[in-house]
């Protein structure tokens, strides 16, 4: 098998394994954030990923591409626009 198709068959299964987990972002958020989430995204955020610091509750991570800025969707849904979180 070649070097080439060797890097393609592991850049798919990448990617394939990613799916499932993005998906099912949205279902480990509770009902505000979810509700929040929607009216966010008719605005152009997506939720990127969810933090989970030991011992602490998890962190919801949005990301709006217009203005290329994180913030953070809190338990009760509101909007934390200056989180005080690294993004690497």
């Amino acid at each position: 098998m070649s070097e080439s198709r060797v890097a393609r068959v592991s850049e798919a299964e990448r990617r394939t394994g990613d799916k499932p987990r993005s998906s099912n972002l949205r279902h480990q958020l509770n009902e505000d954030q979810q509700l929040e989430l929607a009216i966010l995204e008719r605005f152009g955020w997506e939720l990127k990923f969810i933090r989970r610091p030991p011992f602490q509750k998890p962190i919801a991570v949005v990301y709006d591409f217009e203005s290329k800025r994180y913030a953070i969707l809190r338990e009760d849904g509101s909007l934390d626009e200056n989180p005080k979180i690294t993004i690497r």
